[in-house]
């Protein structure tokens, strides 16, 4: 299970994180959805360790992640896998370099395992026959889902998705989709995924929180975030320009628009 606790993170003056509070428990699939600039991507790394909190627990399985040691936190990285925005692959490696990474720097399996390994990561995410490419051979879509077979070949306990739809067309992106949801059903991988598509968000996620000035607005299921009178979470969900209650705070620099 993972959890976040009060966790408070500013960069300077900025204050991203105040006080967010998450829980995501062991099998589902728990979606963020927040405006641009909000501080989602900031909150999963948090879990993985990439930054720190200012204040407040982040526990993934029992462990309290800010305080473990170096070996304990890369033991811990080894059950969480990351697929980045853009899918950072290096370009002067082949697929099946890019792949094979966690896994040769865990230095547990033979050569031969390793392109086992790679070769049934690939294919859980239609790419049979790519391994020899390089990443410029390959259309966005394609890159995104070496980015995913990166994260399942470590065979994770828990995938960390950063925006996996951005920059693609809505056809890709589908594929994407069900991809996720493959993950969770197939290898039962507990999944953090973060976007602002939610079409995308009611395909894959279990579980919906909003991030909102920093912390969780609003969770729930997918039935009850379709039915919230909530009316920040109704515009963000509906695509609307405007917010037509006077509760939702209009001092924040993130604060839309309010109608009269």
């Amino acid at each position: 299970m993972i959890q976040l606790k009060n966790v408070h993170k500013a960069f300077g003056p900025k204050r991203v994180l105040d006080g967010f509070t998450l829980d995501v428990p062991e099998g589902e699939t728990m979606v963020i959805i927040g405006y641009s600039g909000t501080g989602k991507s900031v909150a999963i790394k948090h879990i993985v360790g990439l930054l720190e909190p200012d204040s407040g627990e982040v526990w993934v399985d029992g462990q309290n992640v800010p305080e473990l040691p170096r070996r304990e936190l890369y033991a811990l990285r080894s059950r969480i896998g990351y697929v980045f925005q853009f899918a950072a692959l290096f370009d002067s490696f082949t697929i099946g370099e890019n792949v094979a990474m966690g896994l040769r720097k865990q230095g547990e399996l033979t050569e031969s395992e390793i392109v086992q390994r790679v070769d049934e990561a690939l294919d859980l995410v239609d790419l049979p026959n790519v391994r020899s490419r390089f990443p410029a051979e390959l259309s966005g879509g394609m890159r995104k889902r070496v980015g995913i077979a990166r994260a399942i070949a470590l065979r994770p306990k828990y995938i960390l998705y950063d925006e996996p739809t951005t920059g693609l067309d809505p056809v890709t992106s589908a594929v994407i989709d069900q991809l996720m949801v493959r993950m969770r059903e197939k290898l039962n991988v507990t999944g953090v995924v973060i976007t602002h598509d939610m079409r995308s968000a009611f395909t894959v996620g279990t579980r919906i929180a909003m991030l909102y000035q920093g912390r969780v607005r609003w969770q729930g299921t997918i039935d009850e975030i379709r039915r919230t009178t909530d009316p920040l979470v109704r515009q963000f969900v509906e695509g609307r320009p405007t917010v037509d209650d006077d509760s939702v705070p209009s001092g924040s620099a993130d604060a839309l628009p309010v109608s009269r």
